[in-house]
């Protein structure tokens, strides 16, 4: 399971016992951040998007919205979503507890600035009712970013 294989990985953090597990869905930013109490921008996505035959993930906040653009100066290409089988398969997670955590090898993992705004965000931590808080530094760190990037527009 998903999460299993998360929490373990946070035991190099010493923050496996810091997930938060809900007794409702998190799937969605909307329902993340009612489950959290929080403001559904603290919440991070993690988008699952075709690159060349894998894929990237990229970190970004709950009400940012890629600008494409911004996407095809950052990486050269046309951003494309995976599609819910593919997201399972490439990345290990199913939609709804995609996280930047426990990923495959090759598969690139990317923060979006549009969350630097916050001291802390709420990513999911490999299942459709969990999340844990973090510092935007320790999403990064955890994640095995590549680089901090801007690809998202309407969260100014």
């Amino acid at each position: 399971m998903s999460i299993d294989n998360v929490r373990k990985y946070l035991t190099r953090f010493n923050r496996e016992n810091d997930i938060l597990e809900f007794p409702v869905s998190s799937a969605t930013v909307q329902l993340a951040a009612e489950a959290l109490n929080v403001i559904p921008a603290r919440i991070t996505k993690t988008l699952a998007l075709k690159d060349g035959d894998g894929c990237m993930v990229i970190a970004v906040a709950g009400d940012g919205k890629i600008d494409n653009k911004k996407f095809k100066t950052e990486f050269g290409f046309k951003a494309k979503m995976l599609s819910p089988e593919e997201t399972l398969e490439m990345t290990g997670h199913a939609v709804g507890g995609v996280c930047p955590f426990t990923l495959p090898e090759g598969v690139k993992a990317y923060c979006d600035i549009s969350m630097k705004r916050f001291d802390t965000v709420f990513p999911a931590c490999g299942s459709s009712n969990s999340a844990i808080e973090v510092t935007c530094d320790e999403l990064f760190e955890y994640s095995n970013a590549v680089k901090w990037i801007d690809i998202c527009k309407d969260w100014e």
